[in-house]
């Protein structure tokens, strides 16, 4: 596909925020708007930061991340730990960079509402520096009876945390084990001083036989190979071998549920987590809305960007400066 940029006759900083639950495209339709912005792309996802976690974490392919600059993926390796903070420091850098240079337009696209809130609302983040023998004790206890602890004492954080996310339920329990205070209640918010033009994308009850779709389409991919890989060369202990995709298919692989039975899971696990994001970004009122199955969603979205990117005189050139190197 040919690149498209925009010339810009007066710059302003800015931010495209696409967000919506899991499998309702929100990487694709970035990809469009970013080649006719001539954009770049921060991802926001908690687990497509790490490198080797590819197929269940839906990264964006080689050949997508060739035709717009993508960056916070593959960043981190599996044993090491990005907190929301480290996230958002690198997050900031990169914005502020891009808008130093004046030419291209970033896109902040993903569903991990928390990493998005931290840019947009400028979330207030306690640092807290992680904690090896606290991780490992709380690892022996096991994520189920983790989570329901941290359930207990900050019942606001496992609204946004999966059951299954071992991961961030244990970030959050150092917070609390090392301040004496829920990390929920230590996030204050020092808002940005750019323009953010939020997109959502959704679509209704077509959400499930996404899910479906992509589910039996990341097992096709060799999702249970990935898996197998990440068990041999980090152990199954691994915290993000415990997440939504990966933990299902450990339990096939370790001969306690049939393939398809660790499908079915996943999908289910998937369904749950989608009703979740959607219920944490219907709570963002400037959010607009748009129907993932809409035959000119392209165009739409188009528009409504556009309009709202204040102070730019949008003339389409072909090709475009790319500024940094992902």
């Amino acid at each position: 596909m040919t690149k498209i940029s925009l010339k810009f006759s007066a710059y302003v900083p800015s931010l495209i925020i696409v967000v919506g639950p899991t499998a309702s495209g929100k990487s694709g339709l970035a990809l469009q708007i970013a080649q006719r912005l001539n954009g770049v792309i921060l991802g926001a996802d908690s687990r497509q930061v790490y490198r080797e976690f590819d197929i269940g974490t839906a990264k964006p392919s080689l050949a997508e991340q060739q035709q717009v600059p993508h960056y916070l993926i593959d960043i981190c390796e599996p044993t090491e730990t990005l907190t929301v903070a480290d996230y958002q420091a690198k997050a900031q850098e990169l914005i502020q960079q891009i808008h130093v240079r004046q030419e291209q337009v970033p896109l902040l696209v993903g569903g991990t509402g928390l990493y998005v809130n931290a840019i947009a609302k400028g979330l207030i983040i306690p640092r807290v520096a992680p904690q090896p023998n606290l991780r490992q004790q709380l690892t022996e206890l096991g994520q189920p009876q983790c989570y329901a602890f941290l359930h207990q004492v900050d019942p606001a954080a496992t609204q946004r945390i999966h059951p299954n996310d071992a991961v961030r339920t244990l970030r959050a329990l150092e917070v609390y084990y090392a301040t004496g205070h829920t990390i929920s209640a230590q996030q204050g918010e020092n808002p940005p001083n750019y323009p953010l033009i939020y997109v959502g994308l959704d679509c209704g009850e077509d959400l499930r036989q996404r899910i479906a779709q992509r589910t039996h389409h990341m097992i096709d991919a060799g999702l249970v190979d990935e898996v197998h890989t990440l068990i041999n060369r980090y152990g199954a202990d691994l915290p993000l071998l415990n997440t939504l995709g990966y933990a299902e298919i450990k339990q096939h692989l370790a001969g306690d549920v049939s393939l398809a039975e660790a499908a079915a899971l996943v999908i289910r696990h998937t369904q749950q987590f989608a009703k979740r994001q959607r219920t944490w970004f219907r709570k963002e009122k400037a959010i607009e809305w748009f129907d993932a199955n809409a035959p000119d969603l392209i165009d739409r979205v188009w528009d409504y960007v556009s309009d709202r990117l204040v102070g730019l005189d949008a003339k389409p050139v072909m090709g475009g400066p790319s500024f940094l190197s992902p």
